[in-house]
């Protein structure tokens, strides 16, 4: 069984609660979209090497730590809590790199975050209940290994170049779970790609709106 815990983060002056439960109810924006979050976690700020996780319906297959919001819970909490429970890391959480819309067989929303592991836990949720692999990529490597069947997380990856340096913002740490914060780009600010088409062999193309 699942153990179900709540840990406490601040960013910006605000607090957050995530409570990590199993099978919690995901949440839908107005416009039906499902409400998604994703971290790329690099292994120092040069961000050159990024670490991917293997998909739970397909172990073969590598992707990007993420999964749906829960109620009440802000986009950067989500973003935390899922790369703690996929990839067993925590670590600095720097800008938001854009929210990324796909709207074809299935409706989301993800809100992508740059993070910088800190601490890389030996055993974590996932790696015991699923057996979920993790494995540190060069960037070229991983935009390859994505494209094949995860073509628009290999589009998160190619769109690092356009958005600031994560340590351009102010900091602030909460102390009980190690996590520091970096003030990212707030919502209206951070950019935001549509999948417009099917794409090609490099992917789908993403609009820029």
């Amino acid at each position: 069984m699942h153990s179900t815990f709540r840990i406490s983060l601040k960013h910006e002056g605000c607090e957050y609660m995530m409570t990590f439960k199993p099978n919690q109810t995901r949440i839908y924006d107005g416009e039906g979209f499902k409400r998604r979050a994703a971290c790329l976690c690099f292994k120092n700020e040069k961000e050159d090497e990024v670490l991917l996780v293997s998909s739970s319906r397909h172990p073969d297959q590598w992707i990007v730590p993420g999964g749906g919001m829960e109620p009440e819970e802000e986009p950067c909490g989500a973003a935390v809590r899922e790369v703690y429970e996929e990839a067993g890391v925590k670590g600095k959480l720097g800008r938001l790199l854009g929210v990324f819309e796909h709207n074809q067989d299935r409706k989301h929303r993800t809100y992508v975050y740059v993070l910088t592991v800190t601490e890389t836990l030996e055993d974590w949720e996932d790696s015991v209940n699923i057996g979920r692999k993790r494995k540190w990529f060069k960037i070229d490597e991983a935009i390859q290994v994505l494209q094949c069947h995860k073509p628009v997380h290999a589009e998160y990856l190619r769109r690092l170049t356009v958005t600031c340096n994560p340590t351009c913002s102010s900091t602030c740490c909460d102390p009980t779970n190690g996590n520091t914060w970096v003030s990212p780009l707030t919502d209206d600010k951070a950019p935001h790609y549509v999948t417009s088409t099917q794409g090609t062999d490099r992917g789908p193309p993403l609009v820029n709106r």
